[in-house]
C-alpha cells in the first residue's frame, strides 16, 4: 500500500510540473506518514547523501561556468571555434558543437553550456541565414557533450555512489564526448549541405592566429585541469577549485568580463544553483534509501536477469530504461535512484562498472533533449523566443545521431575504457 503511494504520489507531482526535488520529498514524505515511520529519518537520509567528499566538486564546477559566462571566455572559446571551421558549409553551426566540446572541458554541466554557447550562437545563427529551431536545436543537442566529456557533475555523482575513481569515470568519458562531438559535426554538415546553410569567409592565417592567441587562456583552462587530474597534481575537488580561480583570474585581468558589481551575482547564481542540487541530492538519496529498503532494486534486478541473461538483451533493457526515465526525470535524481540497482544488473552479464558508468550518463544525457522533461530544450526555446515543440522537431536528426553513439558505447567497451587503462592502469 505505501509503496504504491509512494509512486503515484511521485508520478502525479512530476506530470503536474512540479520540481523533482519536490516529487521526490513529498512522496517520500507520504511514505514515511503511511508507513508510521518515524520523520527524523528525513535529515538522516538526506545528510547521508549529501555528506561525500567528491560532491565538494559540484559548487566548484558550478562557479567556473558562472565565471566563463560572465568573464567573456564564452565568445572567445566561440570566435576561435569559428575562425577554425566558419568556413565549411553550416560553418557557425559546426563552430556551435567546438565550442560545447571545448566549453564542456571546464564547466561538466549541459545546462550551463546550453545557456551560455546559446545567448551566443542562436541569434549570430539566425542573422547569418540559419532557421532558428536548427539554431537551437544544435545547441541544444552539444550541450549534452558536456557532462560526457571531463570534468562532468553526473560523473562525480557516478564516483561518489559506487566508490568508483572519479578520475577514471572522467578519463572514460573523453573518447566518447569527442566521438559524440564529431558525429555531431557530421550531422550538421548534412543537414547544412541538404538545406543549403551560409558558410562564412575563410579566415586568413592572421585571423586565425590571433584568434587563436585570444582563446589561448581559455584553451588553457581546459588542459590545467585534466592534466592536474591525470598527473596527480590534485584532485577533482581540487580541479573545481582550481578552476573556478583560474577563471575569476582571466575573466577579470584578461578579458575584462568581471568586475566588482558582477561578482556578487556570480556567487549568488553558484550558490543557489549548488543549494538546489545538494537538496536534490539529499532527498532523491531518502527516495532511494525507501526504494532500496522494500527492495525494489533487488527486485528489477531479479525480473531483468529473469527475462534474459544475454548480455545483448539486458545491455539493450538497460539502455531503454535509462532512455525511458532520462525523458522524465532530472539526471541526478535518476543517478541517484537507478544507478546502484541498473549497476548490479550490468556487472551481472560482465559489464565493467565504468563501461555502464559511462553508458547511464550518455543515455540521461541524451534524456535532456527529448520531451517531455528536456530542460536542455526549454533553455534553447527560451533563448531563441519559439515554442518547444519547434525544438523538438528540429532536433530528431541530432537524436538518432545520439543514439547510434550510444549503441557504440553501448557494445564496444573499448571506447570508454582504453584511455583509463592506458593512463591508470588496469
Amino acid at each position: 500500500m505505501e509503496i504504491a503511494v509512494l509512486f503515484i504520489t511521485f508520478l502525479v507531482l512530476l506530470l503536474i510540473g512540479l520540481p523533482i526535488a519536490f516529487c521526490l520529498g513529498i512522496a517520500s514524505l507520504a511514505y514515511l506518514v503511511l508507513g508510521d515511520i518515524s520523520l527524523t529519518i528525513i535529515p538522516q537520509r538526506m545528510y547521508a547523501g549529501i555528506d561525500v567528499f567528491v560532491l565538494l566538486c559540484i559548487p566548484g564546477f558550478v562557479m567556473a561556468g558562472n565565471l566563463m559566462n560572465v568573464g567573456n571566455i564564452t565568445q572567445h572559446i566561440v570566435r576561435f571555434s569559428n575562425a577554425l571551421v566558419g568556413h565549411i558549409r553550416g560553418g557557425l553551426g559546426l563552430a556551435n558543437v567546438g565550442g560545447s566540446m571545448i566549453f564542456s572541458g571546464i564547466s561538466g554541466t549541459a545546462v550551463a553550456d546550453a545557456a551560455s554557447i546559446g545567448s551566443v550562437m542562436i541569434p549570430g545563427m539566425a542573422r547569418s541565414g540559419y532557421d532558428k529551431p536548427f539554431a537551437a536545436a544544435v545547441t541544444a543537442a552539444s550541450s549534452t557533450i558536456g557532462p560526457i566529456i571531463p570534468p562532468s557533475v553526473p560523473m562525480i555523482i557516478v564516483g561518489s555512489l559506487s566508490g568508483i575513481s572519479v578520475g577514471r569515470m572522467f578519463l572514460a568519458g573523453a573518447i566518447p564526448g569527442l566521438l559524440l562531438g564529431v558525429a555531431m559535426m557530421i550531422t550538421v554538415y548534412w543537414l547544412a549541405v541538404r538545406r543549403g546553410y551560409p558558410k562564412e569567409k575563410r579566415a586568413t592565417l592572421k585571423e586565425l592566429l590571433t584568434e587563436g592567441r585570444s582563446a589561448f587562456w581559455a584553451l588553457l583552462m581546459t588542459f590545467i585541469i585534466l592534466y592536474g587530474i591525470i598527473g596527480g597534481l590534485f584532485t577533482p575537488t581540487e580541479a573545481s577549485i582550481v578552476a573556478s580561480l583560474y577563471a575569476l583570474l582571466i575573466g577579470t585581468f584578461v578579458y575584462k568580463g568581471i568586475n566588482w558589481s558582477n561578482l556578487r551575482g556570480i556567487l549568488t547564481d553558484t550558490v543557489l544553483t549548488s543549494a538546489s542540487l545538494m537538496m536534490l541530492v539529499g532527498l532523491a538519496n531518502l527516495f532511494g534509501w525507501i526504494l532500496t529498503s522494500q527492495q525494489i532494486p533487488q527486485m528489477l534486478a531479479d525480473t531483468i536477469l529473469g527475462f534474459s541473461d544475454n548480455p545483448i538483451v539486458v545491455i539493450l533493457i538497460l539502455n531503454l530504461i535509462l532512455l525511458f526515465v532520462g525523458a522524465f526525470m532530472e539526471t541526478i535524481a535518476a543517478l541517484i535512484i537507478l544507478f546502484p540497482a541498473l549497476l548490479g544488473v550490468a556487472t551481472g552479464v560482465g559489464m565493467d562498472p565504468i563501461h555502464f558508468g559511462v553508458m547511464a550518463v550518455l543515455n540521461l544525457m541524451i534524456g535532456l533533449t527529448t520531451p517531455p522533461v528536456g530542460v536542455c530544450l526549454f533553455v534553447v526555446s527560451s533563448i531563441g523566443k519559439m515554442p518547444m515543440l519547434q525544438v523538438a522537431r528540429a532536433i530528431i536528426p541530432f537524436l538518432i545521431c545520439n543514439l547510434a553513439v550510444l549503441m557504440l558505447v553501448s557494445f564496444v567497451p573499448a571506447i570508454s575504457l582504453w584511455l583509463p587503462n592506458l593512463l591508470m592502469g588496469e
